[in-house]
C-alpha cells in the first residue's frame, strides 16, 4: 500500500482529513488475540496514517484507555458491551455495526461484525463515511447489505485480451499465465470497499484454453489469487464450458444425465476444492451463441445445472446459469420469431425445477444491454427460482468508455421497477432483496468496466459506475443523486462547484448520449461487431430485416398481443399499458409498437420531428458537458482534466457523426423534410 503507485487508486486514494476529537484513532483495542483480524486492522491503520498523520497503537485484549476504537466479533464483544447481545440479532453474516459510545468518562469507536469478512466491510465503510463529512457523533450504524450476491464478471480471456474491455488489458492474466502483483491486492481493496463478494475471473465465453483453468496447471496458482480476494470477503468464480468432460476427461458426451458425466463433475469440484476451500462456483453461459450446453443432448436448462449444482453442494458452491440463450431453439426464418421473447421461453416452463443452489442470472432487458429495454419479464416471472441481475458496466452499446455514460441513473430505474408479480409493490429491487418470492440467493452481477489502464477503466468518470454498482448492489434504496455526491467527494474532493458540474455531468449523462444514438427503445444501429459508432442497418433481424424494421413509412416491431405476443410475458397493468400505442411509455415506444412517421407524440410533435430533434439537442448537450468540465480546469489534478477532456472531444465529434448518420438515414427513408429548416442531409 505505498503511495506513490503506477495507477490511481480511485475512491480509495486518501487524503488528509481534518476532523475533531482525532485523537480517537490514536489506540486500536482489539476484543482477543484473533490473527484473523489481520486485514481489517491493516485497512483501518493505513487510512489513519495517511488521514490523521499519525501511527496508531494497536492493543489486544485491555481497554484501560479513555478515547479508543474498539473492533471485533460480536460473540466476543458481548463480554465487553453489554448492549452487543441486541446487536447481534441485526446483523446477518455480511452485516456490521459502527458506533460511537460516550459513557463513565469512555469515548469508544466501536467496529463489530460476526466475521473478519464483514469487519473488512465495516472498515471501509467507516473510512467512507468520514471522508464523506460524516460526523463521529452521527456515527450509529447497523448496516446489512440487501442481497446475497454481489458478484463482479470479468470476461478477460488467458492470452491477455478482455471481451468489450475498454481500458487496456486483462488485470488477471497475460500470455496464458495468471498474474498476481502489488495491483491485485489493490483491485480486492476497490472492490471490497464497495462491497462485492464475488469476482468471476474468466470470460463466459470459454474458449478452448481457458477450458483448462479448472485443471491442476491452473489451480495451484489459482488458489493463490482465492486468498488474495477471500482476506477481503470476496470469493472467487469461474466460467466453464458445459462440454469440459470432453474436452478435459476423454468422455464422449457431456449430457447432464449421463453418470459418467455427473461423476466427472464430482471429482472435478472435488479437485477444486481441494486446493480453493471458499471457491464460489461456476458461472455458465450454455446453448447460446455456439457455446454447448443441455439442449445438445435434448435435455433442458434445469437438467444441466442441477448436474453442476449436485456438484458442487458438498462444498457450499453454486452455480450460476445465465438466460442469455436467444438463438435457443429459435426459428430465424419465421417473422414471428422475437429475440426478446427467448430467455422467458426458455426458462419460465422450469421455473421450480431448479436446485437451491442454482441462481439464474438474467441479463436487466430481454436483448442486450442496449441504451434502453424494458425490464425483462423474468423478474416477476420466475417464482420459485433465485434470481441475480445481470448489469453491464462496461459500456458495450453506451460509448465503450470513450463517451461519458453515467449508468447509475438507468440502473435505478431498472431497481425501481414494479413488476405487480404479487400485486403494486413488487419492484425488482424487492424480488432481489428476496422479500416478494421465498427465495433466499439473489443479488447482483455486473459485467466489469475495469482494465490495465493507470485510471482501471479508461475514462476516469467511469470509475463511478463501478463504485454505483457496488452500492447499489449493497443497498438498492440508495438516492442515486447522493451516490454520485458522494463518489465525486471521494474521488476529487469537497470543492462545492467540482461537485456541482460533474454531478450534472454524470446525472444527464446517459439520457444525453440516448438522445443522439438511438432513443425511443431503438438499439442496435451500431456497427456489427465492435458494437461502435452508427449503423442504421448494421443488424438483421432474421430474414424479415433489421431489427427496427423500418421502411418508407413506419418503424419498429409489434411485440404486443397481435405481434409477437412479447407483452404477454409481463403482468397486468403492464400487458396492457405496453400493449397500448397510446399508453406505452414513449422511451420504449419503438421496442413495443411499430409505428408510423407521422404519429403525433404527446408532445405534440410528429414521430419523425422528435428523431429530428432529439438527435440535434443530443449533441448541443455534450457541448454542454464539455463546457462544464472545462470550467474545472484549474480544479482538477492536470492529468485527469486532460484524459477527460481528449475524451470528451471525442464524444462531441462522434455525437455529431451519429447525429448526421441517423437523422440523414431517416430523411432518406421518409423523404420528411426537419420542420426546424436544419441541414439534414450532409
Amino acid at each position: 500500500m505505498s503511495s506513490v503507485k503506477p495507477y490511481d487508486m480511485c475512491w480509495l486514494d486518501y487524503r488528509t482529513l481534518k476532523i475533531k476529537d482525532f485523537d480517537l484513532f490514536r489506540t486500536i483495542c482489539i476484543v482477543d488475540n484473533d490473527k484473523s483480524l489481520e486485514v481489517p486492522i491493516k485497512e483501518l491503520k493505513h487510512f489513519i496514517k495517511y488521514s490523521f498523520k499519525i501511527n496508531p497503537r494497536v492493543i489486544k485484549g485491555s481497554f484501560d484507555f479513555s478515547k479508543y476504537i474498539l473492533i471485533g466479533k460480536i460473540d466476543q464483544m458481548k463480554d465487553i458491551i453489554k448492549e452487543a447481545k441486541m446487536w447481534e440479532r441485526k446483523l446477518n453474516n455480511e452485516g456490521f455495526i459502527l458506533k460511537r459510545i460516550k459513557e463513565n468518562d469512555k469515548d469508544i469507536l466501536i467496529i463489530t461484525a460476526k466475521n473478519e469478512r464483514a469487519l473488512v466491510y465495516a472498515v471501509f465503510k467507516l473510512i467512507e463515511n468520514l471522508r464523506i463529512g460524516e460526523k463521529l457523533d452521527d456515527l450509529n450504524h447497523v448496516d446489512n447489505p440487501a442481497s446475497y450476491f454481489r458478484i463482479i464478471n470479468h470476461w478477460d480471456n488467458l492470452d491477455g485480451t478482455v471481451e468489450r474491455g475498454y481500458a487496456g488489458n486483462s488485470i488477471f492474466f497475460k500470455d496464458n499465465k495468471i498474474i498476481i502483483n502489488e495491483r491485485t491486492r489493490d483491485y480486492a481493496r476497490l472492490l471490497s470497499s464497495i462491497g462485492i463478494n464475488g469476482v468471476v475471473i474468466n470470460n463466459v465465453n470459454v474458449k478452448k484454453k481457458e477450458v483448462e483453468l479448472i485443471t491442476h496447471k491452473y489451480l495451484k496458482i489459482l488458489s493463490r489469487l482465492a486468498n488474495i480476494f477471500w482476506d477481503y470477503g470476496i470469493k472467487i468464480y469461474l466460467s466453464i464450458n458445459f462440454a469440459s468432460p470432453i474436452y478435459l476427461g476423454g468422455l464422449s458426451t457431456a449430457d447432464p444425465l449421463d453418470k459418467r458425466v455427473s461423476i466427472w463433475w464430482k471429482t472435478k469440484a472435488e479437485e477444486i476444492y481441494d486446493y480453493i476451500p471458499y471457491f464460489g462456483g461456476f458461472l455458465v453461459k450454455a446453448d447460446s451463441e455456439f457455446n454447448p450446453g443441455p439442449h445438445m443432448y435434448g435435455r433442458t436448462h434445469a437438467d444441466g445445472a442441477n448436474m453442476l449444482a449436485e456438484a458442487l453442494e458438498p462444498y457450499g458452491g453454486y452455480v450460476i446459469w445465465r438466460t442469455f440463450v436467444y438463438n435457443c431453439m429459435q426459428d430465424w426464418r419465421d417473422y414471428k420469431t422475437d429475440r426478446a421473447r427467448a430467455a422467458y421461453d426458455n426458462f419460465k416452463p422450469l421455473d421450480g425445477n431448479f436446485y437451491e443452489n442454482v441462481v439464474l442470472q438474467i441479463k436487466y432487458g430481454p436483448m442486450d444491454f442496449q441504451v434502453r429495454e424494458p425490464v425483462s419479464p423474468l423478474f416477476g416471472g420466475m417464482e420459485k427460482t433465485n434470481q441475480i441481475l445481470e448489469l453491464q458496466i462496461t459500456q458495450e452499446y453506451t460509448g465503450q468508455q470513450i463517451h461519458l455514460c453515467y449508468l447509475g441513473t438507468l440502473w435505478k430505474e431498472i431497481l425501481e421497477f414494479d413488476t405487480y408479480a404479487k400485486g403494486e409493490g413488487s419492484k425488482v429491487k424487492e424480488i432481489l432483496k428476496g422479500k416478494i418470492f421465498e427465495t433466499k440467493y439473489n443479488g447482483f452481477a455486473g459485467v466489469s468496466n475495469v482494465g490495465d489502464s493507470s485510471n482501471w477503466t479508461g475514462h476516469d468518470l467511469a470509475q463511478a459506475n463501478l463504485y454505483t454498482f457496488g452500492v447499489l448492489a449493497w443497498n438498492p434504496d440508495r438516492d442515486i443523486a447522493k451516490v454520485v455526491d458522494d463518489w465525486i467527494k471521494l474521488t476529487f474532493g469537497d470543492d462545492s462547484k467540482v461537485r456541482e458540474n460533474i454531478s450534472y455531468m454524470l446525472l444527464n449523462s446517459h439520457r444525453i448520449y440516448e438522445k443522439y444514438t438511438t432513443p425511443f427503445g431503438l438499439g442496435w444501429m451500431v456497427n456489427p461487431g465492435y458494437h461502435y459508432g452508427p449503423n442504421p442497418e448494421g443488424y438483421e433481424y432474421s430474414r424479415w430485416g433489421t431489427y427496427h424494421r423500418a421502411n418508407y413509412e413506419a418503424i419498429g416491431i409489434d411485440r404486443t398481443s397481435k405481434g409477437t405476443g412479447y407483452t404477454l410475458q409481463y403482468h397486468s397493468p403492464w400487458r396492457e399499458i405496453y400493449d397500448d400505442i397510446n399508453k406505452c411509455p414513449e422511451d420504449l415506444l419503438l421496442f413495443f409498437h411499430r409505428v408510423p412517421y407521422k404519429f403525433i407524440l404527446k408532445s405534440g410533435k410528429t414521430l419523425i420531428q422528435q428523431i429530428y430533434d432529439l438527435h440535434f439537442e443530443g449533441v448541443e448537450e455534450v457541448e454542454v458537458l464539455k463546457e462544464k468540465w472545462y470550467e474545472l480546469k484549474e480544479r482538477i489534478d492536470d492529468k485527469i482534466f486532460e484524459r477527460v477532456s481528449k475524451r470528451l472531444e471525442m464524444q462531441l465529434e462522434h455525437a455529431k457523426e451519429w447525429r448526421d448518420v441517423i437523422n440523414t438515414y431517416f430523411f432518406r427513408k421518409t423523404g420528411i423534410p426537419d420542420d426546424k429548416g436544419r441541414k439534414i442531409y450532409p
